[in-house]
């Protein structure tokens, strides 16, 4: 069977209109796969500096979490090593590295098990979770332990 120059061109177009909707039908560019973090990699580790004790004087106190929050430069070098860790591809801009028990919640600035790279847009919701969660506890209704491992549990599990 021989094909014209039209046909061989028709087939060409069609080829290379499949080839680049394939990202988009198995969840790349614009809807990224589920990424959970790692409970071997980032199973989460508290500050021991917060308690409930001392709750008002760190995570209840506006702007603490600006006293302990780790350099961009320690952020970015880790977050290169965790994309490697996580078998995870792309831009380091397409993630933010995030605490699995954030700061606002009493976890662990620096430890790397407390932190992974979470893919945008879901870092930028979670973030909103998680101030609801240091309202609560802030407030009274919420204990510092049922938020961390609500906030845990909401990682692992939904990413």
């Amino acid at each position: 069977m021989r094909l014209s120059l039209v046909e061989l061109v028709l087939l060409a177009a069609a080829a290379a209109l499949v080839v680049s909707a394939l990202p988009r039908c198995s969840g790349g560019a614009g809807q990224r796969a589920l990424i959970r973090a790692s409970w071997t990699l980032t199973p989460g580790v508290l500050n021991a500096a917060v308690t409930p004790a001392t709750i008002r004087e760190t995570i209840c106190r506006g702007g603490w979490t600006r006293t302990v929050r780790p350099p961009t430069s320690y952020t970015n070098e880790l977050k290169r090593r965790q994309l490697s860790a996580y078998g995870l591809r792309g831009p380091p801009s397409a993630y933010q590295e995030d605490h699995l028990i954030s700061l606002e919640l009493g976890g662990d600035p620096v430890d790397p098990r407390n932190l992974w790279p979470e893919p945008y847009p879901r870092a930028a919701q979670v973030d909103t979770i998680e101030n609801e969660l240091n309202h609560r506890v802030c407030d009274g209704s919420l204990s510092l332990a049922a938020a961390q491992r609500q906030e845990s549990a909401l990682k692992h599990r939904d990413g």
